[in-house]
């Protein structure tokens, strides 16, 4: 439904013509030409390393500044495999030092991701798009025996993580004189547009993923601002490897028998997707699950 009031979407598309009216003239005031110059700004969570990592160094090659979150947690978390660690994001933010800004958040802490788009803006001056590739994987039992923790830490990091963070950078987006060039693009997955074995928990929240950028781009009607999920299929991270114990297989490589291409997808293919979708051409994609999923058959 659009709203309890009949009036309320006419009034709600009125709001954002007004507003955009008046950024309009706003850049015409400032010129064209100071928006569109601008060093592009992005935040990008679960950046230390596999698709988040990669992301980075797709941005900066594109000339954006990155703020690049992770919890860097290790072996802290209650996970079968291990995290990225404080290292691997110093070593990240070392490859690009007048690029990017490095920062140990946690996604579920909605203060702690508000801070951190704030920093992004008082030490680049702007934010332009937002990555979620911070994400686990529970798995490996069907759902009748899956713990209801499990479920609890697939919602709270893989969803609640996405929404986290948009809560936390569309604001800072609407507050641009030119808020049209803004993204926000969420890192879904196969999983989050069918069923896969053993993989009830991590399915349902990457589809809750897919329905809240869905949502988003909705609620972003007529404010040029974007809101896409990409869609990755096997793609060699730290993630897919440890999905090989829920399945009992010993080589990643096995996750290559799922894909039309017959070979595992690399993070940095997904990441030049992704970078498209920041980019402000991607906003055709708007609302859209764009498929990097390498014929991927499940």
């Amino acid at each position: 439904m659009r709203g309890s009031s009949p009036n309320s979407w006419t009034e709600q598309k009125k709001h954002f013509h007004d507003r955009r009216e008046g950024l309009t003239d706003v850049i015409e005031e400032k010129g064209r030409s100071d928006v569109t110059e601008e060093r592009r700004v992005a935040l990008v969570t679960g950046a230390a390393r596999g698709i988040g990592a990669a992301t980075v160094r797709a941005l900066c090659a594109e000339g954006y500044g990155v703020l690049a979150l992770d919890s860097c947690e290790g072996t802290g978390d209650d996970l079968p495999y291990a995290l990225a660690t404080r290292e691997d994001l110093e070593k990240l933010g070392a490859e690009h030092p007048d690029q990017v800004l490095t920062e140990v958040a946690d996604v579920r802490d909605r203060h702690a991701v508000d801070a951190a788009a704030a920093k992004a803006v008082a030490h680049f001056g702007r934010l332009d798009a937002a990555v979620t590739a911070a994400a686990v994987i529970r798995g490996g039992q069907p759902l009748w025996e899956t713990p209801e923790a499990d479920l609890r830490t697939l919602w709270d990091v893989d969803v609640m993580g996405v929404w986290n963070t948009a809560a936390a950078c569309i604001p800072h987006f609407l507050a641009q004189p030119a808020p049209s060039g803004c993204r926000f693009v969420a890192i879904a997955s196969a999983a989050g547009t069918r069923g896969l074995f053993h993989l009830g928990g991590y399915g349902a929240a990457k589809h809750a993923v897919v329905g809240l950028v869905r949502g988003l781009a909705a609620d972003l009607v007529n404010t040029g601002v974007t809101a896409v999920a990409v869609s990755p299929g096997s793609t060699r991270t730290a993630m897919l490897a440890a999905a090989t114990g829920f399945y009992g297989l010993d080589d990643v490589e096995a996750f290559a028998e799922s894909q039309l291409q017959g070979r595992l997808i690399e993070p940095e293919e997904v990441a030049g997707l992704v970078a498209y979708c920041c980019s402000p051409g991607g906003g055709v994609a708007n609302g859209a699950v764009m498929s990097a999923e390498g014929g991927f058959r499940g």
